[in-house]
């Protein structure tokens, strides 16, 4: 007489199941982290090692969560908006660690302060203090930026670069006369930024709006900028000064998060 399965082991092979959707998600997830550039279902399939029609599957559900982002023109897949919010509330930590220095560095400059993470090629903002001028930079929590055209961002690609982790987009967009759009070019900038420990923007990304930022390493590889978006009429002229700020907050932070880990 055949033995009637339990509760348990008729959940079993549920649970089996689950565990295995999941690890094939995480895996599509990883292989579109290493490029920025998206791939086509075809690139993904081949890089997961799965049957086309599971591949599909997995990623029209991904982006029914918004984890990914839909096929672009070219056919390609990218990672999704919900996977940077998800990465900001990960970061909690941090963010709790940096605000009293970026209150400070406000309080200090008069200037709005975010504090940013590389999300891809852009720059995800994770906290604000807002310093409210009738001329002022737009920036907002949760915004995306592209990282190549704007301070905080440079500040974190020149990190990666030093890190040997550094990928760039294979087109750099233009958004105004003095956006860097050669490869070269920006890395020989984040050269710079490597050897001064300050990025700028000069009205790189928004015609009016000018930039500085500084990159924060924490103890466990973790990587962030403090930036301050400044109008043009505040920024030239005030330059080196703006430079010392952001680098002297940055360097506080990760010795406040340091100091912590002893």
């Amino acid at each position: 007489m055949a033995k009637a399965s339990t509760p348990n082991e008729q959940e079993a092979p549920a649970r089996a199941n689950g565990i295995q959707v999941i690890a094939r998600a995480a895996s599509i997830l990883r292989a579109l982290e290493s490029d920025p550039d998206g791939l086509t279902l075809a690139q993904l399939t081949e890089r997961v090692g799965l049957a086309r029609s599971t591949t599909h599957r997995i990623i029209a559900a991904l982006q029914q969560e918004r984890l990914l982002s839909p096929a672009t023109a070219n056919g390609k897949y990218r990672l999704g908006p919900a996977l940077g919010r998800l990465g900001a509330v990960a970061r909690g930590d941090l963010r709790h660690r940096a605000r009293p220095h970026i209150e400070e560095l406000s309080r200090r400059t008069q200037e709005t302060v975010d504090l940013g993470v590389l999300d891809g090629d852009q720059v995800l903002f994770v906290d604000q203090v807002q310093m409210l001028h009738r001329l002022g930079a737009v920036s907002a929590v949760g915004g995306l930026l592209p990282a190549h055209c704007t301070a905080s961002g440079k500040a974190l690609l020149a990190a990666t670069r030093q890190q040997g982790t550094l990928r760039l987009p294979s087109t750099l967009e233009r958004f105004t006369d003095t956006t860097i759009t050669d490869p070269a070019e920006l890395e020989a900038e984040l050269d710079r930024v490597i050897e001064t420990s300050v990025a700028f923007d000069r009205e790189e990304h928004t015609q009016g709006i000018c930039g500085v930022g500084a990159v924060v390493r924490t103890l466990d590889g973790e990587l962030a900028a403090v930036g301050i978006p400044v109008p043009v009429t505040r920024f030239y002229g005030a330059e080196d000064r703006l430079a010392r700020e952001v680098l002297t907050t940055a360097r506080a932070i990760e010795a406040d998060i340091a100091s912590h880990f002893v």
